[in-house]
């Protein structure tokens, strides 16, 4: 058994917690390996039709219980309406510790649920990771058929396991749960969202190649990121920044095995175009899941730059800098042999280091190289019609401005 990032922090949390994740992530199997004593599976349809009918059935169940009890909820979003009855539960003093799992924060909150703010933790887990996998990583497998640990670690049924998870959860279960009628623009949606995956989204383009108004666009990748099944990226700008820039986002699907599916790529290996494209966004996924995992500020505070904030708390914010998860995940890449990956990972973090550094303290950007191939021979023959002119060098800047 794969022993997740976030384990040990929940093995020694003493408080009820929520854990939200994409179906298939390894929720349940987590849970279940805390011992609970009392295991609630609300995807058992008898079990859902009778907490659904009567949500007071819990409190009831749970009072009949003479000790102190680990109670697992699997599948929460289903009947949000328990939610408000652990709250009762928990207000009257009972040391019961609940441990709820959910797949979909949509439902939670088209239902109104109560999320029991001061009361529970919430936790959120992502596919498998390389730090989780340790020797067994594939980096090959992993930009093939993803990181859902169902999928991975199932050499023989993988791929046909990844295949129905696309075809069956993502194209009708989804669809389904967010009541879209138009089946047809739903499924075009999903194949231009899995072909520009990662990419910066401009909502007019793929609305012409899609022929899907605008706004239906957004409403599905909305419905997507509230499945947990897409990530948005918003591009960075320092928050001191009073100057008004075009809103530009990249939005992830939450794993490379699932873009691939839906575009039938998982049963080969990519091309070595394909392969540079899903590096990226297995690396970004993969780093957003590291700083999740260990509750890491990726995304910088609003207020003014901590350049500017008192000494303390300056080093406070910066004794995690941004870069230390690329260097974590080149130096994991190194110790698995993954040469040509591992000077990837560092040449980014280099970049990514340096021009954070000067985003902070408000350098303006460096300029565009000069002179591509063809500039650099016009300048070539400039230099030398004005060596024979004998015009001084500067008229070769001129003459290229």
């Amino acid at each position: 058994m794969v022993t997740r990032l976030i384990e040990s922090r929940i093995r020694r949390s003493k408080k009820s917690l929520m854990l939200l994740g994409a179906r298939q992530v390894g929720k349940s199997t987590l849970m279940r390996s805390l011992g609970p004593d009392v295991v609630i599976n609300l995807a058992d349809e008898a079990l859902y039709l009778g907490y659904a009918k009567d949500p007071e059935r819990l409190k009831r169940e749970l009072a009949a219980l003479r000790k102190t009890s680990l109670v697992l909820i699997d599948e929460v979003q289903r009947v949000p309406a328990l939610l408000n009855t652990v709250q009762a539960v928990l207000d009257e003093g009972a040391t019961h510790r609940f441990l709820l799992t959910g797949s979909s924060a949509r439902k939670l909150k088209r239902g109104g649920a109560n999320l029991l703010p001061g009361r529970i933790v919430l936790e959120h887990l992502d596919p498998l990771t390389i730090w989780e996998l340790g020797d067994a990583f594939d980096l090959e497998r992993a930009l093939c058929v993803g990181m859902l640990p169902g999928v991975y670690l199932d050499a023989d049924e993988g791929d046909a396991v990844l295949e129905t998870y696309a075809s069956v959860y993502l194209r009708e279960e989804i669809q389904a749960e967010a009541v879209l009628r138009d089946i047809g623009s739903y499924a075009r949606f999903l194949d231009t969202a899995a072909a520009t995956n990662g990419d910066w989204v401009n909502y007019a383009k793929l609305a012409s190649d899609s022929e899907i108004a605008k706004e239906t666009l957004r409403r599905y990748y909305q419905v997507l990121e509230d499945t947990l099944i897409a990530f948005r990226l918003p591009s960075f700008s320092p928050a001191a920044s009073t100057r008004r820039v075009t809103q530009r986002e990249r939005i992830l699907l939450f794993d490379i095995g699932v873009r691939n599916a839906l575009v039938g790529q998982h049963r080969h290996a990519p091309s070595p175009t394909q392969r540079g494209h899903l590096f990226e966004q297995w690396l970004i996924l993969q780093c957003l899941a590291y700083a999740r995992a260990l509750r890491l500020p990726w995304k910088r505070r609003s207020g003014p730059r901590h350049r500017h904030r008192p000494r303390a708390h300056r080093h406070r914010v910066q004794s995690r800098p941004p870069g230390d998860t690329l260097a974590t995940l080149g130096a994991a890449l190194a110790r698995r042999g993954c040469a040509p990956a591992t000077a990837q990972v560092d040449r980014l973090h280099r970049r990514q280091r340096t021009a954070l550094r000067r985003r902070l303290r408000g350098d303006p950007l460096p300029a565009a190289p000069a002179r591509t191939a063809a500039r650099a021979r016009s300048a070539h023959k400039l230099s030398w019609r004005a060596a024979k002119r004998g015009e001084p060098a500067g008229a070769i800047d001129v003459a290229l401005a």
